[in-house]
């Protein structure tokens, strides 16, 4: 099955794949026996190749295209460069399609992949010193989602009715007086050895030979709700190939290798 790296970042790139998008696949039914599905590098990648081979078995072609950051599978998918996408959970996909005014909807969830916080220094949260710099990811659900796990750890208080709308400005509490530092999720591996800690999505701590239930400092309890969901355009929500999608992916296989290749750092929710 061919696989190839989309790594267009940008304003150029968006355009240009704007431009180019396939506008025959708007509108119609997809395929009954073939898909092209999105998916960040990581865990995700390991994961649909697994789904990929139990579809097979079930006459469904699936072929994955690997991203390596959060925009662009939204964009491709929305202008027909992609049949579906797997890899980002629902609060970021609502945000995302109402900023973008996007017609692409979640039609099951899959997976959930506990947040953690991460120290080249450090062994344990409680080590955290005046003054020291933490970073996060830039965007709105991330960001929020990495602000409410700080406030779990102890290191901060949010304002009462932040959710998962909290932006450092929600910050009531600061006791450490951090200094938080917001960048690209893709980013904030590469640059941890600049930040005291910084709280990274598993598929970029795992892309980064990070294994979250050992390396990080703090992490998610299983029972997160920030299940990850698979998306596709408005019109095919109700095709019998995403329904075979969603079997293939709801598969006692595909369940049994996540918990032997990731024993708890990837939790499903069938």
């Amino acid at each position: 099955m061919k696989k190839s790296l989309l790594t267009t970042i940008g304003a150029a790139g968006l355009l240009a794949l704007t431009a180019c998008g396939d506008s025959d696949a708007s509108g119609e039914e997809l395929s009954e026996d073939q898909l092209r599905i999105g998916v960040t590098a990581g865990p995700h990648e390991q994961i649909l190749e697994k789904v990929q081979e139990v579809a097979a078995d079930k006459g469904l072609d699936i072929e994955i295209e690997v991203f390596t950051e959060y925009v662009m599978p939204n964009i491709a998918l929305d202008e027909g460069e992609l049949d579906a996408n797997s890899f980002q959970h629902t609060p970021y996909l609502e945000n995302f399609r109402n900023e973008r005014n996007l017609d692409i909807v979640s039609v099951a969830d899959t997976v959930n992949f506990p947040m953690g916080i991460y120290s080249e220094e450090l062994s344990d949260v409680s080590e955290l010193q005046e003054g020291d710099s933490v970073g996060l990811p830039n965007d709105p659900t991330n960001g929020a989602r990495a602000l409410m796990l700080f406030e779990e750890a102890g290191l901060i208080t949010l304002e009462e009715d932040a959710g998962t709308e909290a932006t450092v400005n929600d910050i009531a509490d600061n006791p450490l007086d951090l200094n938080f530092v917001e960048l690209e999720a893709s980013q904030l591996p590469r640059q941890l050895n600049e930040l005291s800690a910084a709280t990274i999505n598993t598929n970029f701590a795992v892309e980064h030979g990070y294994v979250p239930t050992e390396d990080s400092i703090f992490i998610e309890p299983e029972d997160s709700p920030w299940f990850n969901v698979i998306a596709v355009r408005e019109e095919n929500k109700d095709d019998a190939v995403i329904e075979t999608l969603i079997e293939a992916y709801h598969s006692e296989e595909v369940k049994q290798f996540i918990e032997e290749e990731f024993q708890g750092s990837v939790v499903t929710s069938w």
